[in-house]
């Protein structure tokens, strides 16, 4: 793939090197594409990063390929919600891991992904820039290229859906407690004062007699940090018994990645991609009531 960049006169007389890096480029990228791709280009001449570039010119370069995977490609039913030459959303369903792991070798979503790119007759890796639980469902948002990875993880803000065990107030609230390891436990996180800043954004939706909805933004990015925020302040996801949850009404913890807006790496425009409640969470909410009063659209 390549792309072109258009010198605007304030980038008049800048290194090109300096110019790639406005333009979001890594220093790692850029040394990849001087010695290991096709080199640079300025109004179709070769031109070296430490050359002046002028205003009006259009500098050009090529993405090297992606080195060959170790993924195996496996046909897993995928749901992409968006894609480009730069980015995919794909909408995951609860039960599916992410990645390959020791537990999970196989039939992931990063298997799913490269065998729908080798049936398009492309290569390439998976590359997920936020990346959710096995049994947590919704968006994943990946980049198709080196490029984008730098920039997608730059400017990503994830809204969850999360119905949490008994009645909570309506409106706004935030849980700030520092996340660690729970113990010995390689999986299990609690709070406490050895763990890392933490901070976790939620409004209350809606109230029942027995759960509530809520809409939750982690401002960090700790594992299970929402599950681990609302078990602490006394009311743990229905379905986690990780953490303390009833699996009563749901079988996994109650958590969806419903709304993911990203700032596009090459075009700069913002994109809002959404997903809606899976069909176990439906129905929990429904039961209780919950779904009455607020629209998706307002995530």
């Amino acid at each position: 793939m390549e792309l072109c960049y258009l010198v605007p006169p304030e980038a008049e007389g800048q290194r090109l090197g300096l110019f790639l890096r406005s333009c979001g480029l890594t220093a790692g990228l850029i040394k990849t594409v001087k010695h290991a791709g096709e080199g640079f280009f300025a109004d179709g001449a070769a031109i070296h990063t430490d050359q002046p570039v002028r205003a009006g010119q259009r500098v050009t370069f090529a993405l090297p390929p992606d080195p060959p995977t170790s993924v195996t490609p496996q046909r897993v039913p995928l749901t992409i919600a968006y894609e480009d030459d730069f980015v995919a959303v794909l909408d995951k369903p609860a039960g599916l891991a992410v990645h390959p792991t020791l537990n999970y070798p196989d039939h992931t979503l990063a298997n799913g992904w490269i065998c729908h790119l080798q049936e398009q007759g492309r290569t390439g890796v998976f590359r997920p820039v936020n990346r959710i639980d096995k049994n947590t469902s919704g968006l994943v948002l990946c980049a198709q290229n080196a490029f984008a990875a730098a920039g997608l993880a730059a400017h990503v803000r994830k809204c969850y859906l999360a119905i949490a065990e008994g009645t909570m107030p309506r409106g706004p609230g935030y849980v700030e407690a520092p996340v660690g390891r729970r113990g010995d436990s390689i999986i299990g996180r609690c709070v406490t004062p050895q763990g890392k800043y933490s901070r976790t954004e939620y409004e209350v939706l809606a109230a029942g007699p027995g759960f509530s909805l809520l809409a939750c933004t982690p401002c960090t990015g700790r594992t299970h940090q929402i599950r681990v925020h609302m078990a602490y302040i006394g009311h743990p996801l229905a379905g986690d018994t990780l953490y303390g949850g009833s699996a009563e009404k749901i079988g996994r913890h109650a958590l969806h990645c419903a709304v993911i807006r990203f700032l596009h790496p090459y075009t700069g425009v913002t994109h809002r991609i959404a997903s809606d409640l899976p069909r176990d969470m439906r129905a929990l909410a429904e039961q209780d009531g919950l779904l009455e009063g607020w629209q998706s659209e307002q995530l």
